[in-house]
């Protein structure tokens, strides 16, 4: 689901509060995080990080 959730930002070149709350609902309710999550998570910041993902505030 995180990897999901990661894809959509990703698409949409967006992260929205909603994919956010449900990636750290995700990470709350396993309460650990897979290889492959973490390699999603790790390349949603690095793309962050580059300035192609904008973060959009609540409003």
């Amino acid at each position: 689901m995180i990897r999901q959730l990661v894809e959509k930002a990703l698409y949409f070149k967006r992260l929205t509060p909603e994919i956010e709350n449900g990636i750290n609902s995700e990470l709350t309710r396993l309460g650990y995080i897979d290889e492959v999550d973490y390699e999603a998570l790790e390349l949603l910041m690095a793309e962050m990080d580059a300035g192609r993902i904008q973060l959009v505030s609540s409003r």
